[in-house]
């Protein structure tokens, strides 16, 4: 029987696949996203960029390699499999971003906030963009502190919207009979929140409630 995770990739694939002129990935190529994502995720950084390495035509598998070869210190295949999604996708946030690091890291700190304010013209409410932007302000020494500060407010602004939406579909999901699911959003809403925030109470109180129903 097919996993969930096969299940969601392929019907997203297929979407993808209709509006786009080249054709989506086998069946062997999404089990081996899937597969290397969760190895991902447990923060087998190199063992899953060495399950991507001969995967150069599907797009998310190149931008995970990138990802997880710089999260191993492989930052010259990393810069490699950066720029390789980023000529075939200039628009990805993921690669971007990544790329941005790897170039303060590499000392080009020019590079580095052109990326970055790439991303905020695209989405200027963008959590990590905002972060990244605010760490380069900050580098800057007090010449920088004043920009920092209004990067870090719109990105405090930005996670409060972000952890309303995981609180609405806990909501939702709870109702539908999903408890897991619902603790699981509660707990990426409690991510993005300071303690004092307003929206941490209802966070809480609901995650109190499906705790003792449980």
């Amino acid at each position: 029987m097919k996993s969930k995770a096969f299940i969601f990739l392929s019907a997203l694939l297929s979407l993808i696949s209709a509006s786009c002129a080249k054709p989506a990935p086998g069946d062997e190529t999404i089990l081996l996203y899937a597969s290397s994502h969760n190895v991902y995720r447990e923060g087998r950084f190199a063992e899953a960029a060495k399950m991507l390495a001969g995967e150069n035509k599907f797009l998310p598998a190149v931008v995970l390699r990138g990802k997880a070869e710089y999260l191993s210190d492989d930052l010259a295949a990393a810069e490699k499999s950066l720029k390789r999604a980023l000529k075939e996708n200039p628009g990805n946030v993921d690669a971007s971003l990544f790329l941005a690091r790897l170039s303060r890291e590499n000392g080009n700190r020019t590079e580095a906030q052109r990326l970055a304010e790439k991303i905020l013209a695209d989405d200027p409410s963008d959590i990590r963009a905002l972060r990244f932007s605010a760490e380069l302000a900050r580098e800057r020494g007090r010449s920088g502190e004043a920009a920092s500060a209004v990067l870090l407010d719109k990105a405090v602004e930005a996670s409060a919207e972000s952890a309303l939406v995981f609180l609405d579909r806990a909501r939702l999901r709870w109702a539908g009979g999903n408890s897991k699911g619902a603790l699981e959003d509660l707990g990426r809403a409690k991510v993005l929140l300071s303690h004092d925030n307003p929206v941490m109470k209802a966070v809480e109180t609901l995650e109190s409630i499906i705790s003792e129903v449980k």
